[in-house]
């Protein structure tokens, strides 16, 4: 009897100890609330980041082509010495290298001509004595010629009139060969002071070009050394009216990039303005680094008003899609799904409350109606059809499916058509558990606060 009694007792505590759980777990039970966004109306932006600089369209290196030390430099159309920020016209001078070397070289030069041209003189005056010496040599040997060798002329007369001839004969090609050589001198000579001017014409520096100075690279007194490759004195910008950004694009983007296409970008100089432009050019010289194939892409863009300056940083957006007057969903609504407990039974089961699988018929319809409706800005014909995705609104305790057509996103917010989709409908983007207390309930199991009365004892 007393292991029966036992028995019982125990059985009876396990029953109350179930029936405590069974309470607590009701008592405690947290109810799910789901978190919802708005479908809103307004325009979508979808565009490719990256990051550029920005260059002047036409930029001059002007250098030097000889060596020599720079005495001074040239003045702008203020009067002052041509510096940073100088405004300069074709022809204006930049700067003068000491010429005196120069200066020197070209009168050696001069100098030379002149003496040439006094050796082609003096040639042209010996062939005259020459052709005279054969004009009489040839008039003895022609008469030496009708005598013949006899008794009035004996034969050593005879050869050396011959001799004679021959000689003034040679005499005249000699003298025609040394007027051709001073007159080859007098043409080198020539050259050489037309070299010896253009290196002296050289050590004054001029603007090519009219445009602004933007970059000075030597100082009074500094040495120029010029070799093989022209060494850099100024940089000058032709037009700074119109500028370039000059955009380092990843090759996973560069498809997506074509010539007209709009860009919009900001730089850090002025914080919250926005500067547009086009593509202008895509280069296919590929750049390389840490195995990172980046294309360079330039942007044309209009500086009229000069607040763009060369160099600096700009935040680039290529505009992929422009779209408005759009409904627009969180891309959390798209993502999140429900379990099957959470959809309404008559939803339960049925292809519509999965995105991921081939919807009905009557989706299908609905989903090409939506598809045939075409917003401002929306793709363009040739691009691939659009996806199919499904937003979740509540329905009672339960949620129901909303079927969508899924267009261009920004990574935050995605345009979405629908024949159910309304401006200002809640969609589910998640849930959340709230740990809820029914009024008048308590824990027995948990030890009560007596509260005191104000003014009295507890």
């Amino acid at each position: 009897m007393k292991i029966k009694k036992i028995l019982w007792t125990v059985i009876g505590l396990s029953l109350a100890a179930a029936a405590v759980f069974v309470y607590l777990r009701r008592e405690n039970a947290q109810p799910v609330s789901y978190r919802t966004s708005e479908i809103t109306r307004g325009d979508l932006l979808v565009s490719i980041s990256a990051t550029g600089t920005v260059e002047p369209e036409e930029v001059i290196d002007v250098g030097a082509q000889i060596s020599g030390q720079i005495l001074k430099f040239g003045v702008d159309k203020t009067g002052k010495p041509v510096d940073y920020g100088s405004v300069v016209t074709a022809g204006m001078v930049l700067a003068k290298i000491d010429d005196s070397l120069y200066a020197a070289d070209a009168a050696s030069a001069a100098a030379q001509v002149q003496q040439s041209k006094a050796s082609l003189q003096s040639a042209v005056a010996s062939l005259g004595q020459l052709n005279a010496k054969l004009y009489q040599a040839r008039q003895d040997w022609e008469r030496a010629q009708r005598i013949g060798p006899s008794e009035a002329l004996s034969r050593s007369s005879y050869d050396a009139y011959k001799a004679a001839f021959d000689a003034a004969t040679a005499g005249v090609a000699s003298g025609q060969a040394a007027i051709m050589q001073a007159r080859a001198a007098v043409a080198q000579s020539e050259a050489a002071l037309n070299r010896a001017r253009r290196n002296l014409g050289y050590c004054t520096i001029t603007s090519p070009v009219k445009g602004v100075i933007i970059d000075r690279r030597v100082n009074i007194g500094q040495t120029v050394v010029s070799s093989l490759n022209a060494s850099s004195l100024f940089l000058i910008a032709k037009d700074l009216k119109r500028m370039q950004v000059w955009v380092a694009v990843n090759e996973a983007d560069i498809g997506k990039i074509h010539p007209g296409q709009p860009v919009i970008f900001t730089v850090d100089a002025f914080s919250g303005e926005t500067f547009k432009g086009e593509v202008g050019k895509i280069r296919l010289n590929a750049s390389m680094t840490q195995n990172v194939v980046t294309y360079t892409v330039e942007v044309i863009t209009d500086n009229s008003s000069g607040r763009l300056l060369p160099y600096l940083t700009a935040n680039v957006e290529f505009e992929m899609n422009n779209l408005h007057n759009v409904l627009l969903a969180p891309n959390a609504a798209l993502r999140w799904k429900p379990t099957d407990a959470e959809i309404a039974p008559e939803f339960r089961g049925n292809p519509l409350n999965t995105s991921h699988k081939k919807g009905s018929s009557t989706q299908k319809s609905q989903q090409k109606a939506v598809s045939e409706k075409t917003p401002t800005g929306s793709r363009a014909s040739g691009q691939p059809p659009r996806k199919q995705g499904t937003l979740w609104v509540r329905q009672g305790g339960f949620v129901a499916p909303v079927a969508v057509t899924i267009g261009p996103t920004n990574g935050i917010l995605t345009e979405v058509q629908g024949g159910d989709l309304k401006e200002g409908m809640d969609v589910i983007i998640g849930q959340q558990t709230v740990q809820t207390t029914p009024v008048g309930s308590t824990n027995p199991f948990v030890p009560q606060m007596r509260r005191g009365k104000a003014g009295g004892h507890g």
